[in-house]
């Protein structure tokens, strides 16, 4: 179901990072990006109206199933723990959701 009356935008995810404690604005691919202590967190695909965001595998799946209009992904990701997001069709309180799934997936990986 899209949500375009409140969906989103990169400027929405810059916004909800800059709240977070160490996440910093960078680039990956030539694209603005936030990493979380200088690991890879999220960036802005080419297109400017998509994320690529580290997530886990399992809460890839269920995201993916309860909202594909919203989270998808490309033969590209398959292999990583990571999926795309629709900025347009996600409202800022569910796309913050989302980037803390993101931070914890960090935090997991760093901890290891």
């Amino acid at each position: 179901m899209a949500r375009r009356n409140s969906g989103s935008t990169y400027d929405t995810v810059r916004e909800i990072g800059r709240t977070i404690d160490g996440v910093e604005e960078s680039r990956s691919y030539g694209t603005p990006s936030l990493k979380l202590k200088k690991k890879f967190l999220l960036r802005l695909k080419e297109d400017g109206e998509s994320i690529a965001i580290r997530i886990g595998f399992d809460e890839r799946e269920i995201l993916m199933n309860a909202d594909p209009d919203v989270f998808y992904i490309t033969d590209h990701y398959k292999d990583y723990p990571a999926m795309l997001v629709h900025l347009s069709r996600i409202d800022r309180s569910r796309l913050r959701d989302v980037i803390e799934m993101a931070v914890r997936e960090v935090t997991r990986k760093r901890a290891r």
